[in-house]
């Protein structure tokens, strides 16, 4: 098998393959199956012309998955316009469909689209919509999580906690088009909440009700970063602040302390205060603490120099950040805003410069560089 002749042609199978009208990722796939079959067929009957085999492979392969594509679309249709179904069975399933989605031997990215698609009865379309990606890449994906999971049997209790971390992935992927994925897991963690009694189910709706009521006032009209002392408190959804701290007291009265009620026990004190100066600090570091235990999170340590600073001053959570990776997410941020807290405005500035350059996204870039520009411009006018 010459592997060096795969890696020539597949880009200009590719190629091929786009120009005939197929989308690029569906081509991708069909080129690497393609290739896969080459690898099976070539030992023992190479073709005389690899790159028209490959060619004449990968279209075949795509006008299968295409084919099938339109199918699966009809029966989703078909599914979508049918009238409601008689009376339900009275053993329901949907529990057993969290843990299955939630499955180890499924990639998080896998997982979370499983459980949009199985839990949550979105359409392929639009999950891919919601993650800007062509709809026949998300089918694939779904499709190869379903045939990984055929198979699993549940002859043994499932694991809450890989459900919660995906269903706060589906949370954190927040919104995009016509899918509001935070909302979508806000209304996927109501319906396990209402299936299982667990203290950190309860924790983590909680969490994500009082991280989603200051939603509103996290971007400005023109799409830039609002710090949360910036925000406008006002604005805050006070009746998802009221439920999400209903639901966090009677699971933190369990005495069965998990992560996601401890994060959001931080969000209820950030929620419950009027300005970021009565914020009670110390309790928040507290709950870091707490956090940290649980955990070993290096950003759960991170957040809580952040805290330390606020609540014992800025040298304090210098010292705090000190014992911390400089290459963990978000730490020259971190040390920029506590040098600013401590008058360095000199090094603040150029930290906050450096953390641009290292944001993972544009609107976080953007904040980091005005943040730098805002105190050169203060110390030119000194």
């Amino acid at each position: 098998m010459n592997e060096a002749l795969l890696r020539s042609l597949t880009p200009q199978v590719l190629g091929i393959l786009v120009r005939r009208g197929a989308d690029f990722a569906a081509a991708e796939d069909a080129v690497q199956e393609a290739l896969l079959e080459a690898v099976r067929v070539w030992p023992g009957d190479p073709p005389r012309d690899p790159k028209a085999w490959l060619v004449t492979a990968a279209w075949r392969r795509f006008l299968d998955a295409t084919r099938a594509d339109t199918a699966r679309r009809r029966r989703e249709d078909r599914v979508e316009e049918e009238p409601a179904p008689g009376p339900a069975p009275a053993v329901d399933d949907t529990l057993q469909l969290y843990f299955l989605c939630a499955h180890p031997s499924l990639t998080p990215s896998s997982a979370v689209a499983l459980t949009l698609r199985a839990v949550g009865g979105l359409t392929t379309r639009q999950i891919a919509a919601a993650y800007l990606v062509p709809e026949a890449t998300m089918a694939q994906r779904i499709s190869r999580a379903k045939r990984t999971v055929s198979d699993v049997r549940f002859d043994r209790p499932g694991d809450v906690g890989t459900v919660l971390r995906v269903l706060y992935l589906v949370f954190n992927e927040g919104y995009s088009g016509d899918v509001d994925l935070a909302a979508e897991a806000i209304r996927l963690t109501r319906g396990l909440a209402a299936s299982i009694d667990h203290p950190e189910v309860s924790g983590l709706l909680a969490l994500m009700l009082l991280h989603h009521a200051r939603r509103a006032t996290r971007t400005a009209p023109d799409g830039s970063l609002i710090p949360l002392a910036e925000q406008d408190r006002s604005r805050w959804d006070t009746k998802l602040i009221a439920e999400g701290i209903g639901i966090l007291h009677p699971a933190l009265a369990r005495d069965q302390l998990g992560e996601f009620q401890a994060q959001a026990a931080i969000a209820a004190l950030h929620d419950d205060a009027q300005t970021t100066e009565e914020t009670d600090w110390v309790q928040i570091v507290e709950w870091y603490d707490e956090l940290v235990r649980l955990t070993g999170s290096p950003i759960a340590r991170l957040n809580r120099a952040v805290a330390v600073g606020e609540a014992d001053g800025p040298r304090a959570g210098l010292a705090a950040l000190a014992e911390l990776d400089a290459s963990l997410p978000r730490h020259t941020a971190v040390a920029a805003y506590l040098h600013e807290r401590d008058g360095d405005l000199p090094t603040a500035a150029r930290l906050y410069a450096e953390a641009a350059h290292r944001a993972p996204n544009l609107a976080e870039r953007d904040h980091l560089t005005r943040q730098a520009a805002r105190l050169n411009a203060a110390r030119r006018s000194v």
